[in-house]
């Protein structure tokens, strides 16, 4: 009697649901297209010189690990460095310990 029946509309010329749900997503998408070129890929790339720095380790240069400077003796194996950091004085480095490596004949940076 009082109650009327109410049906859902939508706009003239509006489809039905699909161009909502990519509008929705739309801005997560450029968030994760941002975040990735700005974060992750450079990321990326600083780890891969990393590693190729840590690789290319070789006796006689100079490294820096833990604010101790030395010259690298021997290569003991793929994981572990002998460090001479002062005469006579050796000691054993985990590679990945390694912060800079300053091979023979680079200046130092003041």
């Amino acid at each position: 009697m009082f109650i009327t029946e109410a049906f859902a509309q939508t706009a003239p010329g509006a489809t039905a649901g699909g161009a909502d749900i990519l509008m929705s997503i739309l801005p997560f998408l450029l968030i994760f297209v941002v975040m990735y070129f700005l974060i992750i890929r450079p990321q990326r790339a600083n780890m891969k010189r990393r590693e190729e720095l840590l690789k290319n380790i070789r006796r006689g240069d100079q490294i820096v690990t833990g604010g101790i400077v030395g010259k690298v003796t021997k290569v003991i194996d793929d994981g572990e460095l002998e460090v001479e950091i002062a005469d006579g004085v050796k000691i054993r480095v985990v590679r990945s310990g390694v912060s800079e490596v300053r091979v023979k004949g680079e200046p130092v940076k003041e």
